[in-house]
C-alpha cells in the first residue's frame, strides 16, 4: 500500500481567535507581515517569504513567550525552511512553537498536534524515523481524544504515521494504519 502523507500548515489565522481574546497588544503589523508572508511563501517566493516572516516574529517577540502568534510565526519559519529542505534551520524553530503552544494551550491542545505531526514530518524527511515516531504516536493520540477517532484531522495523522511506518519497513502496521485512514475518508466523501 502506498501512503499519501498530509501536510498540515498552521498559518498566522488559525490561531487568531485564541490570542484576540487573550491580549489587548495591537497586532496589526504582526498581521500584515504574517499575511504577506504567507501570501510569498504560497507563491514560492521563498526569500521574500522569509524576510516577512522575520518581521513578523519581530512583532510577535513583543507579545510575550507565551502568547501564541509567537508559537504561529515560529511555526511558519520552520514550515518555510522545512520546504526549502532547511532541516536544520527548520527544527528550533518547531521546538520552540510546541514549547509556546504546550505552556499557553496546554498538552493536550489541538494546535500542539498541529506542530507535534509537523515535527514528525521534519524528522520523517530527514530519514530520523527513530525521532519521528514518538510525534506521530503523540499527535494521532491527541486527535483521537479531542475530535473522536473518526474525523477527517485524524486520518491526516494516521497517513503520516503510516507512511513512517512504511518507511521503516513495518508494513503490516503501516497497512493498519492506511486501511482506517482510508475508511474515515471513505465516510467523509459519502456525506
Amino acid at each position: 500500500m502506498t501512503m499519501n502523507r498530509g501536510i498540515i500548515w498552521l498559518s498566522g489565522v488559525l490561531g487568531f481567535s485564541f490570542y484576540l481574546a487573550c491580549t489587548s497588544v495591537d497586532s496589526t503589523a504582526w498581521e500584515n507581515y504574517t499575511d504577506a508572508g504567507t501570501e510569498r511563501y504560497e507563491q514560492a517566493r521563498y526569500a521574500e517569504a522569509e524576510e516577512l516572516f522575520f518581521a513578523a516574529l519581530k512583532e510577535a517577540e513583543s507579545f510575550g513567550e507565551k502568547d501564541t502568534r509567537l508559537a504561529t510565526t515560529l511555526n511558519d519559519l520552520a514550515l518555510l525552511f522545512t520546504d526549502q529542505g532547511k532541516y536544520a534551520e527548520a527544527e528550533p524553530f518547531f521546538q520552540r512553537s510546541l514549547a509556546i503552544y504546550e505552556k499557553a494551550l496546554g498538552p493536550e491542545h489541538l494546535d500542539v498536534a498541529i506542530i507535534l505531526n509537523n515535527l514528525g514530518l521534519l524528522y520523517t524527511d530527514q530519514g530520523k524515523y527513530a525521532e519521528a515516531e514518538p510525534f506521530f504516536q503523540r499527535s494521532l493520540a491527541i486527535r483521537e481524544k479531542a475530535l473522536g477517532p473518526e474525523y477527517p484531522d485524524v486520518a491526516t495523522s494516521l497517513e503520516n504515521y503510516a507512511f513512517l511506518l512504511q518507511e521503516m519497513d513495518r508494513n503490516t502496521e503501516a497497512d493498519k494504519l492506511g486501511e482506517r485512514a482510508k475508511a474515515i475518508r471513505d465516510k467523509e466523501m459519502a456525506r
